[in-house]
């Protein structure tokens, strides 16, 4: 496991669609191990593959919950509406008024390849929306509404 470096600001891979993963191997399973590594010490709430420089459709999230793991995650019911301050790992100083669903459904798979749905409202659904986000090259920045970026940190 290994912290890896978190891609920033205008990195050409940030706006890169990511490609489905295929096979689960050791490989996906040791991004996974330090995509956590890396949320965690930067003290995030969720972070894509794109992030760190890996065009795959891997995703790793926790709101203080515990790590939720999505391999080839998809949004598949959305509901309601939201509209609240987001920020990225990858636009640090940053952040925007963007909205998002309500509740979300999303269809992914574990690391051994199961399939499962998992339902998250609030701050969850708002994370898994802007992860996906990132394995289509989408930032929060394209959806924002207003930016709330305080301009004495720049």
């Amino acid at each position: 496991m290994a912290i890896r470096i978190i891609r920033k600001d205008d990195d050409e891979i940030l706006r890169k669609v990511s490609k489905k993963v295929e096979v689960i191997d050791d490989r996906i399973l040791t991004l996974l191990d330090d995509m956590k590594d890396t949320l965690y010490d930067a003290q995030g709430v969720g972070l894509a593959a794109p992030q760190i420089g890996v065009l795959r459709r891997v995703v790793v999230v926790d709101i203080g919950e515990g790590i939720i793991e999505l391999i080839n995650p998809v949004i598949v019911y959305e509901n309601g509406e939201q509209v609240d301050e987001e920020g990225c790992l990858s636009l640090p100083g940053r952040s925007g008024i963007v909205k998002r669903p309500e509740k979300v459904i999303v269809r992914a798979m574990d690391r051994e390849g199961k399939t499962f749905e998992m339902s998250g409202t609030e701050l969850l659904a708002r994370a898994f929306c802007h992860e996906v986000d990132h394995l289509n090259g989408v930032l929060y920045t394209d959806k924002m509404i207003r930016d709330t970026t305080d301009s004495s940190e720049e």
